[in-house]
């Protein structure tokens, strides 16, 4: 393989931050494993922008910042979209960056089957689908002998995913415990160090752009229970899905059990928790100073494992750039595995 043709579903922050790190990344890439990357197809929901010979990505960015639609790029615009666009052009890999759907998981689902199904690897940031068929999506990609990674849909840059295979490979995972939520711990680390009610941290961090204008996913839970889900069975080998875990957020955490809370050396966290025998996401005390006392959009995790007893790795949870940079560790991974 001398050369790598990627379609990108999905143009939105972390669609476009794909784009942005590819175009960063590409010479280094090249120089290093002879390889070079060609983004031949991005699509958003409702337009895409296709060439053979490889888009220009600040075209592809002026376009959709400008005119909001892919289609509306000049001569590469189309009207093709989903699995049209996967139909139509020539690919070796699809980075899928549609958002996350926890009703049914789609588009995700069908197009990852999609992808399978014609013989390409799939690298997502995408947490439903993987949260509600895993085992048909595990059990599809390994019937088409292609590779399918998805680093990105549990914590964003920080790596655990892949720490667990490859850096912790010699050992039993036992458990996973930690904060994988960066909006929520924004949030209580606010209404901590501020002394502010919920409703009025909320809005302060929907007006930062931290938690969405339908923050729902994030502040109940839902986003880090599809990454326990996601964490059961890739790392711990426990099938799950989503109905498995029992799920409560932070919307009734008030600004006066934070304070007490605080009085009493500790901090309220939304931890998640995945093990053999518990799969679980709730507000919880910690000690302030333990590992768990991050501010901010952090995310931290704990695995306990037999022999190296418990590793923590810490990283940023979110954000455009920093989840690009999960989505290009899995892309360098296939390259080499396939090179």
């Amino acid at each position: 393989m001398d050369e790598c043709k990627i379609i990108v579903m999905g143009f939105g922050s972390v669609g476009q931050g794909i784009v942005k790190a590819i175009k960063m990344e590409k010479d280094k890439i090249l120089e290093t494993l002879g390889i070079n990357l060609k983004i031949v197809a991005v699509a958003d929901s409702c337009s895409s922008a296709i060439n053979p010979d490889g888009l220009n990505v600040e075209e592809l960015l002026k376009t959709k910042s400008e005119k909001g639609k892919l289609g509306q790029c000049p001569n590469c615009g189309t009207t093709n979209t989903d699995t049209d666009v996967l139909d139509n052009v020539d690919y070796d890999v699809l980075m899928e960056c549609t958002p996350t759907n926890i009703d049914d998981g789609e588009p995700a689902r069908t197009l990852t089957l999609k992808a399978f199904s014609q013989g390409k690897d799939v690298v997502t940031s995408n947490k439903g689908h993987l949260a509600l068929n895993y085992k048909e999506l595990d059990d599809a990609a390994k019937a088409n002998n292609v590779m399918f990674k998805f680093e990105a849909s549990v914590g964003g840059a920080m790596p655990i995913i892949n720490y667990a295979k490859d850096a912790l490979s010699g050992n039993q995972i036992i458990s996973i415990i930690g904060i994988l939520n960066g909006t929520t711990n924004y949030i209580l680390s606010r209404m901590t160090s501020e002394g502010s009610s919920y409703p009025d941290t909320l809005k302060e961090s929907q007006m930062l752009g931290i938690a969405e204008t339908n923050p729902t996913q994030d502040v109940e839970g839902i986003d880090a229970a599809c990454k326990a889900v996601i964490l059961s069975n890739s790392v711990l080998g426990q099938p799950a899905t989503y109905s498995d875990v029992e799920v409560e957020g932070i919307s009734n955490i008030t600004s006066e059990a934070v304070s007490l809370a605080k009085e009493n050396g500790y901090l309220i966290k939304l931890i998640t928790e995945v093990s053999p025998k518990t799969l679980k996401v709730s507000p919880r005390l910690v000690k302030q100073g333990s590992s768990y006392d991050l501010n901010g959009t952090l995310n931290m995790a704990t695995l306990k494992t037999d022999l190296a007893d418990e590793v923590t790795t810490v990283g940023k949870g979110a954000g455009s750039l920093e989840t690009a940079s999960a989505m290009m560790t899995d892309l360098i991974t296939i390259l080499r595995t396939k090179n």
